[in-house]
């Protein structure tokens, strides 16, 4: 987001774009990582060593507010941590990976037919869609499947060769020429 699109948006707000809030804006956007509050201070600090971690919340809070940055909770994945994004990026859904955290960014079509049935289902005018998905990602489905057959193999369970995810040719190769 351009610093003069975000004063323009605070302005309307009554809101000054001061540079500490400024600042948070562009590590936000430009990182391009979905950043907890924690993680943007240390960043921030680097940056600018005067700005303490009070600020950091209280700007956080104003720029949700004045609807610049949004407010994620990713699947809850590291517990309560709240996470942060820029409000500029076209609706997206993040997709979550339970077990190592990664968080990928999923645009197009498919969302924006959700919206348009939502709202012609329902008869709803939806303004906002933020949008969840939680499972395993393609590594993580192969180390989940491997500790599974570690785990029959202590208990003395006959074991199935462990399942590997459709495309990942390489890990099956692997597994093959191990038995």
């Amino acid at each position: 987001m351009t610093a003069e699109a975000a004063r323009d948006s605070l302005k309307q707000r009554g809101i000054r774009l001061t540079r500490q809030r400024q600042l948070l804006l562009e590590l936000l956007d430009r990182t391009g990582a979905h950043l907890d509050a924690e993680s943007l201070y240390q960043l921030a600090h680097q940056r600018d060593p005067k700005l303490n971690r009070v600020t950091v919340y209280r700007t956080l809070k104003l720029l949700k507010e004045g609807g610049l940055v949004d407010e994620l909770d990713l699947m809850h994945y590291g517990g309560d941590q709240h996470y942060y994004e820029t409000r500029t990026k076209q609706e997206h859904a993040h997709v979550i990976c339970l077990r190592c955290g990664r968080v990928e960014e999923f645009y197009g079509d498919p969302l924006q037919r959700l919206r348009r049935q939502v709202e012609s289902h329902f008869g709803f005018q939806v303004l906002i869609a933020r949008t969840e998905i939680g499972g395993y990602c393609a590594h993580c489905q192969v180390l989940r499947a491997q500790e599974i057959a570690e785990a029959r193999r202590g208990s003395g369970e006959d074991v199935e060769p462990a399942a590997v995810p459709a495309g990942d040719e390489g890990e099956r190769r692997r597994r093959g020429a191990r038995g």
